[in-house]
């Protein structure tokens, strides 16, 4: 089982500012955070590998300071992590970004074939809840969303059953793999990490990838003059 955890760095406060002249997120003087949605669907990922064996692998498009949370990923249990940074992806909306973590999940499918990607249901600062759809109509992966649980998983039938929200209840549903899953803050409940993989984490090597590691066409990425140009 190898799942691929998205994980975005967030200002750490509801009162979100937006700069006019490019209709992108003000950052400067807001300290930031890993998207609380995106760690829980961190912490889903590590105990399906406690409880079938696997691997785990964050990443995140971002600044360079976005390591941070590719580290508090290690610490909680990843195995791998690369950050997506590049100028030419900056100010990218939901439709640019999950075509940037789309490219990315190929090339890790390439050395370690992907059966999930598990997304938070939104981020924190937008609450668009489009990213992780969006990969999934982009790797035409099943996908499930506002899941709560994961009822079984079976990697030799490739198949997985979920619970999830639907509006007046619950729904449980199966489906097969590969599958991207986006989901709410029930669905687990985040661990403390341990002392010594704090320590390690710290000293770990961040894998960084810009658009050409990636193969990302420009006419895709980033602001929307960019895929104009």
């Amino acid at each position: 089982m190898h799942a691929v955890c998205c994980i975005k760095q967030v200002p750490n406060t509801a009162e979100v500012k937006i700069d006019p002249a490019t209709n992108t997120l003000i950052r400067s003087g807001v300290e930031s955070i890993s998207n609380p949605f995106d760690l829980v669907g961190l912490e889903v990922a590590v105990q399906l590998k406690e409880q079938h064996g696997g691997y785990v692998t964050a990443i995140s498009m971002g600044p360079l300071q976005a390591d941070v949370c590719l580290r508090e990923a290690l610490s909680l249990g990843a195995d791998e992590v690369a950050l997506l940074s590049d100028r030419a992806f900056a100010g990218a909306d939901t439709l640019a970004t999950s075509y940037t973590l789309t490219q990315a999940i190929k090339q890790l499918h390439r050395s370690r074939p992907v059966d999930l990607v598990i997304c938070g249901k939104q981020a924190i600062d937008g609450d668009t809840a489009q990213t992780g759809p969006g990969i999934a109509t982009r790797l035409d992966y099943t996908q499930f969303t506002y899941v709560i649980a994961i009822e079984e998983f079976d990697g030799e039938k490739r198949q997985i059953t979920v619970k999830r929200k639907v509006e007046g209840g619950i729904e449980i549903v199966r489906g097969t793999l590969p599958a991207v899953l986006t989901v709410e803050l029930e669905a687990a409940r985040l661990r403390r990490a341990a002392l010594p993989d704090l320590i390690r984490s710290q000293w770990a090597t961040i894998t960084l990838w810009g658009a050409t590691e990636i193969d990302a066409d420009p006419a895709m990425i980033g602001l929307k003059v960019h895929r104009r140009g």
